[in-house]
C-alpha cells in the first residue's frame, strides 16, 4: 500500500521535550535538520539542509523523533522534491519500493544533488531495485538498514549499515550519528541489506533456542528466572536474554520487534542463503516456528512470542 498524505495526519512538533503525537501507523513528513537543534539531540550535527522522513511505525517514530524540529503533511513525491535528503523506514520490501518507486514514489521528486537514505530491512535484491530508480534521477542512495529495536531507537543508539554511494555516506554521517551508536560503511548496494539479514538471522534463531532452553527448564522443574540469571552470568551472555526473559517466563510479549518482522527476515536470509546454496538448517528451523507462531495470530506480538509455538497450546484465532 502506498503511503501518501489520503491517510497521514499532519505532524507537527515546536519543541524536542513535547511528547511525540505520532499515530502508530505509517505516516510522511518532511523535518528542517540543521545547527538549530540542540547539542543534546545532535550529537554535535553538522548537517545543512532539509531532510525527509517516510515510515512512522515502531522504528521510523523515534528515528525521526531524534532529528523532528518541524514536519508537514505531504506525500513521498513532496516529500522527496522539497528536500536534500529524504529517509525511508518501512516494514516489507513491497512497501519500500511502492514509497520509493512507485506512483507518487519518492523518485518522482529526486533530481541531481539530492540523496535517499532507505533505513528498512529488505532483500538485496529490492535495495538494488531502488537504487536503480533513484540513480536514473541523478540523485544519489545508500541503503542504511539499522541492527536495533524499538529503544535502541527511541535512544539514539541504532547501529547502520551502509551501502552505496560513499559521498552521501559522508553526507548524513551527522544524522546516523543523531539517531545511532555506530555505523558501517561496507561498500556496494547489496551488502548493507545482506549483514542486515544475516544479523537478523542469528537472532532469531538464538530466541526460538532461548525459547527451547527456558520450557525444558520449566519441565524438569527448575526456575526459569534462575535460568535467565546464570546465562546472564556465562560466556554465551546477550543483552536480549536479560532483556526478553523475565517478560518471557510470565508469557507476556510487549512490542519492540514484531513477531512477523522476525519471520519476513529470516524468509528474506533464506532466500539468500539458497542464492549461494549455502546451508542454513538451525534458521530454517526457526523459520518455522515463527511461521507456526504468526499463523496462530502472534504477528504483532514481540518476536519474543515464538516460544508459544513451543507450549503446544496455540489456536488459530477466528476471523
Amino acid at each position: 500500500m502506498a503511503i501518501s498524505s489520503s491517510f497521514c495526519p499532519t505532524i507537527s512538533i515546536s519543541s524536542p521535550r513535547r511528547p511525540s503525537p505520532f499515530p502508530n501507523s505509517c505516516c510522511t513528513f518532511a523535518t528542517v535538520v540543521s545547527s538549530q537543534l540542540s547539542k543534546e539531540a545532535t550529537k554535535s550535527v553538522e548537517f545543512q539542509g532539509r531532510v525527509g522522513f517516510l515510515g512512522l511505525g515502531i522504528m521510523g517514530t523515534p528515528m525521526a523523533v531524534n532529528l523532528l524540529k518541524a514536519g508537514y503533511e505531504s506525500s513521498p513525491t513532496e516529500v522527496a522534491s522539497s528536500c536534500n535528503v529524504t529517509f525511508a523506514m518501512l516494514a516489507e520490501p513491497e512497501s519500500a519500493i511502492d514509497v520509493a518507486c512507485g506512483t507518487n514514489g519518492a523518485a518522482k521528486g529526486m533530481s541531481p544533488g539530492k540523496g535517499y537514505v532507505d533505513v528498512s530491512t529488505v532483500d538485496g535484491a529490492t535495495a538494488k531495485l531502488i537504487n536503480k530508480h533513484i540513480k536514473d534521477t541523478g540523485a544519489l542512495f545508500l541503503e542504511a538498514p539499522v541492527s536495533g529495536s524499538k529503544k535502541p531507537a527511541e535512544d539514539g543508539q541504532l547501529i547502520f549499515l551502509a551501502a552505496g554511494d560513499a559521498s552521501l555516506y559522508e553526507t548524513v554521517a551527522p544524522l546516523l550519528d543523531v539517531m545511532g551508536k555506530s555505523r558501517f560503511y561496507l561498500g556496494e548496494v547489496g551488502n548493507g541489506a545482506a549483514m542486515k539479514l544475516v544479523v537478523n538471522m542469528i537472532m532469531g534463531s538464538m530466541m526460538a533456542s532461548f525459547s527451547e532452553g527456558l520450557l525444558l527448564s520449566e519441565q524438569v522443574g527448575l526456575d526459569p528466572n534462575v535460568l535467565v540469571k546464570v546465562i546472564s552470568q556465562g560466556a554465551i551472555s546477550a543483552p536480549m536474554y536479560s532483556v526478553k526473559g523475565p517478560s518471557m517466563v510470565k508469557a507476556s510479549y510487549p512490542t519492540a520487534f514484531p513477531l512477523k518482522h522476525q519471520q519476513k527476515d529470516l524468509r528474506l536470509a533464506l532466500g539468500l542463503a539458497e542464492s549461494v546454496s549455502q546451508p542454513i538448517p538451525i534458521a530454517a528451523a526457526a523459520n518455522e516456528l515463527y511461521k507456526a507462531a504468526k499463523f496462530h495470530g502472534l504477528g504483532d506480538q514481540d518476536f519474543s512470542a515464538v516460544i508459544e509455538a513451543l507450549r503446544g497450546k496455540l489456536q488459530r484465532p477466528e476471523h
